[in-house]
């Protein structure tokens, strides 16, 4: 069946990867990233049903007017993965500027829930449906120099704990546990030694199909992806 799929953060790394896969398996694809070469890009490969746009989901108006777009064109999503994130540069706590903190915070728990606030309603009304949250193992343990990233990942543990509570049958909230993969993000943290670990379309051939069989039986799991099929 056929499945709309609403993703975030679909211009680089985990999120473009998804896009392709699960356009190659015959899903329709919703997505919003910030790099507008990119998401035309996005639009020149993959055409209607498919929509690509450029917007910053930190910013409540911005989500606001994309899923004024899009709900009426689209419907409510099947998925939706909150999978845009920012990571802080190597550094100790204190010596994170308040500026390069709240980019961290703003867009990986305040765009979640930016999405949520939109999306969620009609999916809701329809009865059906599964938000998938970003998390990291950084949001189930703890590493020096990326303590911005790791509070924001483990509060989107416990914020989608909370949703998963309050959502009515038929609904789940899960949190996603992607794993080690080789992007920029991991790159930007490891250097050359991520190159040991998957590249992102390696990843996604894994996380799609593992994606796509979550539903409402999995409310309020903190899941991982698998690391082979």
């Amino acid at each position: 069946m056929n499945k709309k799929i609403l993703i975030t953060g679909v211009t680089r790394g985990l999120g473009s990867a998804m896009v392709h896969e699960f356009i190659e398996r015959g899903h329709t694809v919703i997505g919003c990233g910030r790099s507008s070469s990119r998401i035309e890009s996005l639009r020149a490969r993959y055409a209607t049903p498919h929509a690509f746009d450029v917007l910053n989901v930190a910013i409540d108006d911005q989500v606001r007017a994309w899923a004024r777009r899009i709900l009426p064109a689209h419907g409510p999503p099947d998925l939706v993965l909150n999978n845009a994130a920012l990571i802080n540069r190597n550094a100790h706590l204190w010596k994170i500027s308040a500026a390069e903190f709240s980019d961290v915070i703003d867009v990986n728990l305040k765009g979640s829930t930016n999405v949520i606030r939109h999306f969620l309603p009609p999916m809701i009304a329809s009865g059906r449906g599964v938000v998938i949250n970003f998390s990291s193992g950084w949001g189930r343990s703890t590493s020096p120099e990326v303590a911005p990233y790791c509070a924001t990942k483990w509060a989107i543990e416990g914020l989608t704990q909370a949703l998963a509570q309050e959502l009515p049958t038929g609904l789940a909230a899960i949190s996603l546990n992607p794993g080690i993969i080789d992007t920029d993000m991991l790159r930007s943290c490891f250097g050359n030694s991520a190159a040991a670990y998957p590249n992102a379309a390696e990843w996604a051939k894994l996380a799609v199909p593992f994606v796509l069989t979550l539903g409402s039986r999995h409310n309020g799991q903190a899941l991982t992806v698998p690391t082979s099929s």
